[in-house]
């Protein structure tokens, strides 16, 4: 495994990363307005109160990150890169982050 990845590895997991601590603060704050959680794992995580929900969801979210980047390069069912997993949670968070928007918007 090499020790060097593209640029756009470090894209990816940053933005990656910053798309999931906005994920966080706006299911925080579209929880103070009424709305739930669809999401059952982190609603149970999230009775414990939210220092752990956003404790547990960045570590999640971090070490899912760590291992995707270490084995970008690798193949997954030997068709797939795996640094296109990472691809494809970047896109998906983005789309999140922008649903959660639209979202909020609606409620204010």
């Amino acid at each position: 495994f090499p020790d060097w990845h593209h640029p756009w590895l470090f894209f990816l997991a940053t933005g990656t990363m910053l798309l999931s601590c906005a994920d966080a603060f706006l299911t925080l704050l579209l929880l103070e307005l009424g709305m739930v959680e669809a999401n059952p794992v982190m609603s149970a995580i999230m009775a414990h109160g939210t220092t752990v929900f956003t404790s547990t969801k960045m570590a999640m979210t971090g070490l899912g990150i760590f291992v995707l980047v270490f084995l970008a390069k690798a193949r997954f069912l030997n068709r797939f890169r795996t640094g296109l997993f990472l691809t494809s949670f970047f896109a998906l968070y983005a789309c999140l982050v922008c649903y959660e928007l639209v979202s909020l918007f609606r409620i204010l």
